[in-house]
């Protein structure tokens, strides 16, 4: 088992800047569902459950990460995207009473393609945005939560955090965001099918042995931790970040002959169509 990582020295504690409202600003109908702040190259984006009934990723919350990450390519000189949340938990998955709704209102499933799709956009633009992005994790990562977080280059969490991927126990297959991908080029395929068919808990320790969490720490030294990160990379070059990020995909997606991530949206929306 890795032993949580100890930082080697404090780290002085950031000035927090808000953001400028022009820039990087979600549409006001999804603006509440996150909150933004920036300290020089870095922006905070925090997920804010406390807009919803829960901390699971609607369309609200789509939306806003999606306009945030669409803002970025006309603010170069923000180097890096720290994502986190104001809640209890990163994030308990999708909103399925959200997918129960929208078929509800729309039996042929093309209102839940388009917010299928939107998944699918909001972790695209989360692998191939210029900005270095590093997940910080706490309490419990489920589902959808996870499969938002691995899209992010590099991931710390808390130690007493708790993973899990629940679809196939909830009788739908693990299809968002295109995540099944990603998830079995960062941990690997052996371990991924295990833990998708068996939909086990498992903590932050494994989940660092498997390569889901490149550091974890107790919660109280967790914004150390991801400073540690920041202040370097704020250092350097922006050229050379974005390209080697761009290097670094493009050798990760080369390894996936044929992306059937696209096709997710479409066999989420058809399983749940199907009559129960």
């Amino acid at each position: 088992m890795n032993p949580p990582i100890t930082p080697s020295a404090a780290v002085p504690a950031p000035v927090w800047e808000p953001v400028d409202p022009a820039e990087t600003a979600p549409p006001a109908a999804a603006a509440a569902a996150v909150g933004l702040t920036r300290t020089g190259s870095v922006l905070h984006v925090q997920l804010n459950p406390s807009a919803q009934d829960d901390d699971v990723l609607n369309s609200a919350v789509l939306d806003a990460l999606i306009a945030v990450l669409g803002g970025l390519h006309e603010q170069p000189d923000i180097q890096i995207l720290v994502l986190s949340s104001l809640g209890k938990d990163f994030c308990l998955g999708a909103d399925r009473r959200e997918y129960q709704e929208a078929l509800a209102d729309d039996p042929t499933g093309t209102t839940l393609r388009r917010i299928a799709d939107k998944a699918h956009r909001l972790c695209q633009a989360l692998e191939n945005t210029h900005a270095v992005t590093i997940a910080r994790l706490h309490g419990k990562v489920i589902g959808a939560g996870l499969a938002l977080a691995v899209h992010c280059d590099l991931r710390a969490g808390a130690d007493t955090c708790r993973f899990r991927m629940p679809e196939i126990g909830l009788g739908l297959a693990p299809a968002w965001g295109g995540a099944m991908g990603r998830l079995i080029t960062e941990a690997g395929a052996a371990r991924i099918r295990e833990l998708m068919l068996t939909c086990d808990e498992f903590d932050a320790p494994t989940a660092h042995r498997l390569g889901l969490l490149h550091k974890f720490a107790p919660l109280d030294q967790l914004d150390t931790t991801i400073t540690a990160w920041t202040r370097p990379l704020a250092r350097r070059s922006p050229q050379a970040l974005v390209l080697t990020k761009h290097m670094l995909a493009g050798y990760t997606k080369a390894a996936r002959t044929t992306d059937a991530t696209l096709l997710d949206s479409h066999l989420l929306a058809a399983q749940l169509a199907q009559p129960r």
